[in-house]
């Protein structure tokens, strides 16, 4: 595996490092000793799936409140996605900066999203389907959202949603508490 860790510290983009012969490739997408020897030590309770039947489908921006924050790690399956993350950690050189990556299906790259960080994608194909490996259970009153287009953020979408749900459309301004 190969890891490139990004301006937000902590999270990391992480690339398969693949064997390949005639018949394909062969690579790891987690090895909990790679993961450990990169500072991360993220324990698997979850792992889901998100399909997206359309274009420009936006949705985030999302993470769990204390005590329940959770770790991520993300790839597309199928399709392509641009991934958003913005570190939400009071205490980080970093605390509401953002990147983007593009994950597709032909690059393999996946995100590494550590606790206290919103995530959210745009899709950048039909049918795009999205794999996440989550560090804790997903509680819905620990839930919170961060408007797509929040000024305090300023994220550079690559392309205007299309579609997306009441809830991420309707946030209010954030407000740091």
């Amino acid at each position: 595996m190969i890891f490139t860790e990004t301006k937000l510290k902590g999270s990391f983009i992480i690339e398969i490092e693949k064997h390949e012969d005639e018949r394909g490739f062969f690579g790891r997408s987690w090895c909990v000793n790679e993961m450990k020897d990169h500072g991360i030590n993220m324990n698997i309770l979850q792992a889901n799936i998100s399909l997206n039947k359309r274009k420009g489908t936006l949705r985030g921006m999302h993470y769990q409140l204390a005590p329940h924050q959770e770790a991520k790690l993300v790839r597309c399956s199928r399709g392509s996605i641009f991934d958003v993350i913005i570190d939400l950690r009071k205490d980080s050189q970093t605390f509401k900066n953002w990147i983007g990556v593009e994950l597709t299906q032909e690059n393999y790259k996946m995100l590494y999203i550590p606790e206290d960080f919103a995530h959210g994608f745009i899709t950048l194909d039909n049918d795009s389907e999205i794999s996440y490996l989550m560090s804790e259970i997903y509680v819905p009153d620990a839930g919170a959202t961060i408007r797509w287009n929040d000024p305090l953020f300023n994220i550079k979408w690559p392309l205007e949603p299309k579609i997306l749900s009441e809830k991420d459309k309707s946030q209010p301004d954030f407000e740091i508490k």
